[in-house]
């Protein structure tokens, strides 16, 4: 009986390892988007310096 308490306890905690991953994911694609704004803002600063286009 006891065997059977410990054996869902472990299979739970199996299950609700998955709310972390998500978290992780949302950490990943947060930090990706703030690499691709920051390339952006660089590219397009030195793109407006090759063109001499004032800024707005």
């Amino acid at each position: 009986m006891k065997l059977k308490i410990v054996f869902k306890e472990k299979v739970k905690r199996i299950f609700y390892q998955a709310g972390a991953s998500s978290v992780e994911y949302a950490i990943i694609i947060a930090l990706i988007a703030a690499v691709i704004i920051s390339v952006l803002i660089i590219l397009g600063i030195q793109v407006r310096d090759l063109f001499d286009i004032p800024p707005f």
